[in-house]
């Protein structure tokens, strides 16, 4: 059975819980491209389409007052996020069926985009403050998270690895487990997450990991992301330049989490040369491994 089918299935067993919840009837067009777990497009009973997206192990109450209420934020200064049109407690899991955007995934990043990004990023800048209630970003970088930045892979696949994750949990010893701040951080913001249309970025999208904290961390993020598709060289000068003027209390732990958050997730999903590509990258900021 192709991995297509299988998220279909998925995706009809999640708008029948849905209905079984709330009464809506969703009907499913199909897998969103890229092949990601936990995406489909479906219809509403008015005809309009939208994104359906389900996870496990999280409760409606925490998405509501953390990363919905980031995305209300950012919406009302004009931020092109996608609405959430419903958002159903199923188990425990969630179903939530956002706004559909216009545009493609970006999966090339020239200047003017990266430039677009930058201005998106800035916008972030203290769009919480008075929102002390909204959770701050954790980092993870001497413990593990719930399915992403584990250190015991890291320890147990090479001694370049391991090396990695000795650097990591020294940073985590001498600097905080959280970036202060007041701004909104996406999390996963980089090029597969933005949508463009005729040169221009129309949206961001995937904000389930979305918290408080400092929003130049997404920047390291972005440096992460370029790292994984085409980019021309003068954007990779520009991030590079960019993150070269970031505090050392910042882009340290900031280099570390993604350090940690890539190779961990190339060593669990992928193959032995994706791990060396993401340890290349992380070397590079990473010193005395």
């Amino acid at each position: 059975m192709s991995w297509e089918r299988v998220q279909q299935l998925d995706a009809v067993a999640m708008t029948q819980a849905v209905r079984a919840a709330s009464g809506v009837r969703l009907d499913v067009v199909g897998p969103c491209p890229g092949g990601e777990v936990g995406a489909a497009y479906v219809r509403w009973p008015d005809g309009h389409l939208a994104v359906l997206k389900w996870g496990p192990d999280a409760r409606l109450a925490d998405l509501e007052r953390g990363p919905l209420a980031i995305v209300d934020v950012l919406r009302s200064i004009g931020y092109p996020a996608p609405g959430t049109e419903l958002a159903v407690q199923v188990g425990s899991g969630i179903v939530t069926v956002h706004e559909l955007l216009p545009g493609t995934v970006i999966d090339h990043v020239d200047p003017d985009l990266l430039d677009q990004a930058l201005a998106l990023n800035r916008l972030h800048a203290g769009a919480l403050a008075g929102r002390p209630d909204i959770d701050p970003m954790k980092l993870y970088l001497t413990s593990d998270a719930g399915g992403f930045c584990l250190h015991e892979p890291l320890r147990q696949f090479s001694s370049r690895t391991a090396a990695l994750d000795r650097w990591v949990r020294g940073i985590g010893a001498s600097y905080p487990d959280q970036l202060g701040g007041s701004d909104a951080v996406h999390c996963d913001f980089h090029p597969a997450n933005m949508l463009a249309s005729q040169g221009r970025i129309t949206g961001v999208i995937d904000w389930n990991g979305a918290a408080r904290g400092d929003c130049r961390l997404d920047l390291v993020t972005m440096r992460f992301g370029v790292h994984g598709i085409g980019s021309d060289a003068e954007v990779i000068r520009k991030l590079d330049e960019v993150l070269d003027f970031f505090p050392t209390e910042l882009l340290l732990p900031a280099w570390a989490h993604m350090s940690l958050r890539m190779v961990d997730w190339a060593i669990r999903h992928f193959t032995a040369a994706d791990v060396e590509h993401w340890l290349d990258l992380a070397e590079r900021r990473a010193v005395r491994l």
